[in-house]
Formats: structure tokens, C-alpha cells, sequence
């Protein structure tokens, strides 16, 4: 075989035979449209979700003047007073546990609230602070709004006071 021959061999088998138009009308071969498949939709659904993180008031009191403090109840005493049903969550800048089913909900202008847990929880699930999704009016209200500790306990709120320190 030369040299030119064996260069247009593969040639020669791309080119359709003689008979082949007859057979390859059997085989249809898919167009391009056929094979493309409809286009794919995804929806998208955006949601907003804003949690608020109330933290523990750090502690003021330093442990070696612990050990200098009588063993006597020492301190300001304090009454709860009527404030409502709501207060707002701006203005909310710690909490800490006080008894078994209170919170001392301390705020930004130096006021102090007694919010009280319902029966079936307890209030030291929340000594490390609680998340609370803020309401379309921004407040914390009794009866409304839930309280989810950090531990995954989710409380309402049945009572809120304000404590005002009294003269003895």
C-alpha cells in the first residue's frame, strides 16, 4: 500500500458507501432539539429571621471581698411595683436568676424588673442569658412572648414588676 493510500484509508470510512443512504434512513439519528429538555425553575424563598441574645450581667462583686462580707443579709431591700404587661427590648442589658422561677431583667437606665417564669420552668436554665425573636412592636410582653434558654428551654412570661429600693 503507498504511502497516499494509507493516508486516505480513514478517510474513505467517513464518507457514506453507496448503500448506505437506504440504511441510514432506518436509523434515525435525535436532533438537537429533541435531546434539549425544558428549561429548570427554582424558586427561591428568602426568609429573615433576627434573634436577640439578652446576656448575664456580670458579676461586680469580686471573690476575695466575699470572703470579708458578713454572713448577714447586707444590701438594699426592694418592693415590686405595677409596670404594666410589656417592656421594650431595646432597653433590656442583662438578666440574671433570682429564685426559682424569676429573672432580674436589668435595664439600660439602671431600673430593674422582676419577670416571673411560668410553673413548668425553672429559672436557672436561663443563668446564662436567653434569645428572644423580637415582635413586630419590640417589646417583651407577658403571655406573649417566648424566652428560649441557651440549654433549649422555652418559657413564657407571666408577670413582670419593677423593683424600687426602699428606705428602712
Amino acid at each position: 500500500m503507498s504511502f497516499a493510500a494509507a493516508l486516505l484509508t480513514p478517510l474513505a470510512l467517513l464518507l457514506p458507501s453507496e448503500g448506505a443512504g437506504e440504511a441510514g434512513a432506518d436509523f434515525d439519528f435525535p436532533s438537537v432539539a429533541a435531546e434539549a429538555e425544558p428549561p429548570v425553575v427554582y424558586q427561591v424563598r428568602i426568609e429573615q429571621r433576627m434573634t436577640i441574645r439578652i446576656s448575664p450581667r456580670p458579676s461586680t462583686i469580686m471573690p476575695n471581698v466575699l470572703m470579708s462580707l458578713p454572713s448577714n443579709e447586707v444590701g438594699p431591700q426592694f418592693e415590686e411595683r405595677k409596670i404594666g404587661s410589656c417592656v421594650d427590648i431595646s432597653r433590656i442589658s442583662g438578666v440574671q436568676t433570682n429564685g426559682n422561677r424569676s429573672l432580674i431583667l436589668f435595664m439600660r437606665d439602671r431600673r430593674m424588673v422582676s419577670a416571673q417564669l411560668e410553673k413548668t420552668c425553672r429559672a436557672r436554665d436561663f443563668y446564662s442569658g436567653f434569645y428572644l425573636a423580637p415582635s413586630q412592636d419590640g417589646k417583651l410582653c407577658i403571655d406573649r412572648d417566648t424566652l428560649q434558654s441557651r440549654s433549649g428551654a422555652n418559657c413564657r412570661l407571666t408577670r413582670i414588676r419593677r423593683l424600687v429600693e426602699i428606705d428602712e
